[in-house]
This record gives structure tokens, C-alpha cells and sequence, in this order.
């Protein structure tokens, strides 16, 4: 996912839209900007880090689903599974830009106890409202499909075959960045260390090397360091970086089919992952950490994972860690959805913020809309109003109940 050889300085003293990040939605925002009719301005994307070691872009497991509880997030995946299924043909038919395959596997909420089982049923009856596939299914009937589960303290599940799974997000991240580019966004390898602001605007950003380029809007693409880029503006945002663990096994009798992304009542979720199998989890205890911790901890493999893992699975008690490794979530602590759109005193700061880990299958809708907002001033494929940052001032919680 790197972008060796990016240059440091910028090419002009203003730009219509900076852009402050370069991972995943500073690159479909930016690209969604060259797509939108109207839009002519000048795009400047300012990366503080071209190899993206740190980005959670390069730590994502790409997936995607449509079993959330808001029915906004139900619309959006519904559009970046179709996005990703014609990916080519979105991209202007270049015969360059590989064909992506979701490979739809589904999701399987699991619950234990009544109380969550009957959560699962109202879900599913908003996501099939919405036209989703999704299925509640009773123990007996996932059993029926998938016979390998113990499920003796399974009441219910919610499972969707159609248009949840796995997707190729690190090619889908390098062609929003590799034809932006070359649909004229300037990238740069640099940081944004202050902001001028005069009155209800950002006049200007600040790079680390010294020069300052004058803005039309800013647009917050910093993943889990949004805050620090808010209060550059004199703005505040409930988001922080939040540590989440993902291990490869391989397992000493394989399944006989895909097992989908099951996520189990005690926390942990795993799914198929080519020849191997993939699981992770939220530690116990789970604060905000620096923005470079990225600390293994593989006592959580031995004590929560792979116990909860070969306790759904029986044919997981003989398993072999392959690799793990550690990602931030840019959690949002307020209600743990998206916040979207300008700042409601700072017209031209732009929110693209807080996705609480459903960043990635996300991009392309929440990318688009932000494109239509800075080159219209509305929202006019879908409305993302509900994820606007006034709700958190009013206390009016939009709570994403699905969170893995």
C-alpha cells in the first residue's frame, strides 16, 4: 500500500479542498471530487506517512455487511457492495483496474440469551426492510447449515449470504489513490501541524516544513488522530485510537465449507481466510492508547481467543497461530458511528471521522457524499445528515449497536 517517492512540498499556495490524511478516506474522497460533475477545484492530500505502516487502512480485515441497526448504515454498505462488484466499470472501464470478487460468506450474530436473540429479530426485520437478505435463524436451522458449531447455549442468529464478506479493500485503497492522482489530486508526503482560523472559516494549513497553503475547506481524513487535526481548527471530536487484535490459524481438520464471519457472544469473531482462518477480538479492558502503540499481546490469543474459537468450533481445539498483528479502531466514544459534514461554527471543516472499525466497507458511500457536499454544498445520492457533528453537542446519540 505504499506510495514511495511522494513529494514534500506542494505545487500551488492554494487549494480548494485539503485534505489531511491519505489512507482510505482521504483517497476516496479526493478521488470521489475527480468523479463529481461540477467539481473543478485544486485537491491537496497531505500524508504524514507514505508507507502507511500506522494507517488502519493497511490493518483493516476488509470485510463487509449490511446487519447494522441504523438503517443509514444498512443504505451505505448496500452501496459499497455494489461499488466493489463493479469496481472496474466505476472507475471509467480502465482495463488496468482489476475486477474485485466479494466473496459473500455472510456474517452470523450468534446469541445467548433472550434478550439478544430478540435484538437479533428486530435487526434483521430493518435490514429486510431495507432489502437486505438477512435471515434469523433459529439454532436448529444453523445447525442444519453449518453442523460444525457447538451451539448448545445458542438461542438464535441473525446470517445474510448476500453481499456480506470479504473484499480486496487494499486494491480498492490503491486505485481511488493511484487514479486520483492521475485524475490530477496532489498528493504529498508532509503534516499538517496548524491551522489559521479567522472567524467561522480555516483560512490556511500549516505543513511541518514550513510552507502555509490557503483553503477553501479542510477536510479531516486522520483516521484515529482526527482529534489532533480538530483542535489544530479550535474544534473538539470524542475519537481515539483503540487497539484491536487479529491472529491467522490454521486449524489440524479443516472445515468443510466457508465459515462465515460468526461473531460469538463472548466477544471474539472469526471467519475463513483462504486456506487459513482468521479471528480477533476487543481486549477486556479497552482504553484509549497512544497513537503508536500497536503493542501485540498475545496473552489474549491464549486466554480469550482460541478458546472461545475451539469452543464454537470443536474442530478448533487443534489450531496453529500463523501471523497477528494489532490495528487502531478511530473509536467514537459518543455513539460509535460516523461523524460526517461541516462543523456547524466552522462551515468549511469538514468531518469524515470516528467509524468505529466499519471505515473501510464505508469509503465508498460516505466518500461520495462528502465529494457531493463540498462540490454542490448538499448531499444528493444519499443523505448522511444523521452522522452530522451537531448531534453530539445536543447529546442526540445515534448509537451503532452491530460494533465488532
Amino acid at each position: 500500500m505504499s506510495a514511495p517517492g511522494l513529494p514534500s512540498a506542494p505545487n500551488h499556495a492554494s487549494y480548494d479542498v485539503v485534505i489531511v490524511g491519505g489512507a482510505m478516506y482521504g483517497a476516496a474522497v479526493s478521488w470521489f471530487l475527480t468523479d463529481t460533475p461540477g467539481f473543478t477545484g485544486r485537491v491537496l492530500v497531505i500524508e504524514r506517512d507514505p508507507a502507511y505502516e500506522f494507517a488502519s487502512t493497511s490493518h483493516t480485515n476488509s470485510c463487509i455487511r449490511q446487519q447494522y441497526s441504523q438503517e443509514i448504515n444498512v443504505r451505505i454498505s448496500q452501496f459499497g457492495a455494489d461499488f466493489v462488484k463493479s469496481f472496474r466499470a466505476r472507475l471509467g472501464g480502465d482495463p488496468r483496474v482489476p475486477d474485485l470478487v466479494l466473496q459473500s460468506f455472510g456474517y452470523l450474530y450468534l446469541a445467548d440469551d433472550p434478550a439478544f436473540a430478540a435484538a437479533l429479530r428486530e435487526a434483521q426485520q430493518l435490514q429486510a426492510a431495507c432489502g437486505a437478505a438477512t435471515r434469523h435463524m433459529t439454532r436448529d436451522e444453523i445447525a442444519a447449515a453449518y453442523p460444525f458449531y457447538h451451539l448448545d447455549d445458542i438461542l438464535a442468529g441473525n446470517h445474510n449470504l448476500v453481499d456480506e464478506g470479504y473484499f480486496d479493500g487494499g486494491t480498492m485503497f490503491d486505485w481511488f489513490r493511484r487514479s486520483g492522482r492521475e485524475r490530477g489530486v496532489e498528493y504529498i508526503h508532509n503534516e499538517a501541524v496548524a491551522m489559521t482560523r479567522e472567524g467561522n472559516r480555516v483560512t490556511s494549513v500549516t505543513l511541518k516544513s514550513g510552507e502555509r497553503v490557503s483553503c477553501g475547506h479542510v477536510v479531516n481524513a486522520s483516521g484515529p488522530r482526527a482529534v489532533l487535526t480538530a483542535r489544530m481548527a479550535g474544534l473538539d471530536l470524542p475519537v481515539e485510537p483503540r487497539r484491536r487484535f487479529t491472529f491467522i490459524f490454521d486449524a489440524a481438520q479443516p472445515l468443510d465449507r466457508d465459515l462465515p464471519l460468526t461473531i460469538d457472544p463472548s466477544g471474539v469473531h472469526m471467519r475463513s481466510d483462504g486456506r487459513y482462518y482468521m479471528a480477533g477480538c476487543p481486549p477486556d479492558d479497552d482504553p484509549a492508547v497512544d497513537y503508536t502503540d500497536f503493542t501485540p499481546d498475545h496473552a489474549i490469543w491464549e486466554s480469550k481467543v482460541w478458546p472461545a474459537v475451539a469452543h464454537r468450533v470443536p474442530q478448533f481445539e487443534a489450531v496453529k497461530l500463523i501471523n497477528s498483528w494489532v490495528g487502531h479502531y478511530a473509536y467514537n466514544t459518543f455513539d460509535q458511528n460516523a461523524i460526517v459534514g461541516p462543523h456547524p461554527e466552522v462551515g468549511n471543516f469538514i468531518f469524515v471521522n470516528g467509524f468505529s472499525g466499519h471505515g473501510l466497507q464505508q469509503a465508498p458511500a460516505i466518500g461520495r457524499g462528502v465529494a457531493e457536499w463540498l462540490a454542490h454544498g448538499e448531499y444528493r445520492s444519499l443523505d448522511l445528515t444523521p452522522f452530522r457533528y451537531e448531534r453530539i453537542a445536543e447529546g442526540a446519540s445515534l448509537t451503532e449497536k452491530a460494533i465488532i
